[in-house]
């Protein structure tokens, strides 16, 4: 049974940083890619950065601009998000998700893509 539990969410004031992590247990095909998505209240789910566990090849969303960087410990099975310079639309519900098939290139990044999801790790951005 695969499982991703993701962590590291929290409450920062605008311009600060958080890193959030997320554990991936149960997977057996390679490679494959993880991805953060987030949605805010109200709003759709929307992808922030993918990743390919072969090559690490990544893609980001437009309002990501430079300031969130996604990464892998492959051996630990972890997925990482660094984000920097957050702002208050950056508050959300962030998922960790992974996709059901083996990927070589970053999917399109919709939220179909991907089959398995965690259950999400708050981020709150106060101005």
């Amino acid at each position: 049974q695969v499982q991703l539990v993701e962590s590291g969410g929290g409450s920062v004031q605008a311009g600060g940083s958080l890193r959030l992590s997320c554990v991936v247990s149960g997977y057996t095909l390679s490679p494959y890619c993880m991805a953060w998505f987030r949605q805010a209240p109200g709003k759709e789910r929307e992808g922030v950065a993918i990743i390919t566990t072969n090559g690490g090849f990544t893609w980001y969303g437009d309002f990501v601009k430079g300031r969130f960087t996604i990464s892998q410990d492959i051996a630990a099975k972890t997925l990482y998000l660094q984000m920097h310079s957050l702002k208050p639309e950056d508050t959300g519900l962030y998922y960790c998700a992974a996709t059901a098939y083996r990927c070589y290139a970053p999917p399109p990044p919709g939220s179909r893509h991907f089959g398995y999801w965690g259950q999400g790790t708050q981020v709150t951005v106060s101005s």
